[in-house]
């Protein structure tokens, strides 16, 4: 048994795999990590190696201190990888990032892959049918959109994600949420119509915390899977250790 733990920018995932069965998965606060890490490892006693991939406040030295006989793996630029990096600042490409190339690759193989990460952030990564990582595009997510609308405005509210009731908002309120979840949704169908036109044998992965949210809206066919990272932590795990 494994434990992938993603770390986030503003939560951390875990998920308990048996070899690829991903068989438990919660999603916890940055003050109860270690709480949850240790009741994960007591409840599940067959786990052998934990893997880390972190774009968020923990680090290495913060996971030594768990003092627990399993072994720990952090994904680093260090790692080995199942595509060729092309981008032009290698060093600077988001460890995420990398790892949901990786489970794209190892997932889907021969095949031009859109890997779409709506999250605090919305991230497009593009991975050819030759296993080249090209690059690909960042965007704020729907949530640090209504808290801009907020923080840098004087009058209008803060607001929580909610599907407008139609394209032309008739108050305020439906108004930013016509223009946070529309103007989102347009953008994602954009980037993937635009990809279709250049590319042909293509997937189209969307995941992140607000993957269910949006895949009903979307005019294309996706392969939308909410737990994508996490899976593509354990496949990259495997493919280091083979």
């Amino acid at each position: 048994m494994l434990l992938a733990i993603d770390v986030g920018n503003t939560q951390i995932k875990l998920a308990v795999f048996e070899h690829h069965t991903l068989i438990h998965k919660e999603i916890i606060a940055y003050n109860d990590w270690q709480i949850a890490v240790k009741k994960n490892l007591k409840k599940f006693s067959k786990i052998e190696n934990i893997v880390v991939a972190s774009v968020g406040k923990l680090n290495k030295e913060d996971f030594l201190e768990l003092n627990s006989n399993v072994k720990i793996y952090f994904i680093t630029k260090e790692s080995t990888f199942p595509f060729q990096n092309l981008y032009a600042t290698p060093d600077t490409l988001g460890i995420d990032r990398m790892v949901l190339a990786a489970g794209a690759v190892l997932q889907f193989p021969n095949k031009n892959r859109l890997v779409i990460d709506a999250g605090t952030c919305i991230t497009y990564d593009f991975i050819d049918e030759n296993d080249n990582y090209l690059g690909g595009a960042i965007s704020p997510g729907i949530r640090l959109r209504y808290e801009s609308l907020h923080n840098y405005t004087a009058k209008l509210p803060l607001l929580t994600k909610e599907n407008p009731d139609h394209l032309i908002g008739n108050s305020t309120n439906q108004s930013i949420h016509s223009g946070v979840v529309n103007g989102v949704t347009m953008e994602i169908d954009g980037f993937i119509n635009n990809s279709f036109v250049e590319n042909d044998n293509f997937i189209i992965i969307l995941t992140g915390g607000d993957a269910e949210f949006l895949a009903d809206r979307l005019k294309n066919t996706i392969f939308a899977n909410s737990n994508f990272l996490l899976e593509s932590l354990n496949q990259t795990f495997q493919y280091n250790h083979k």
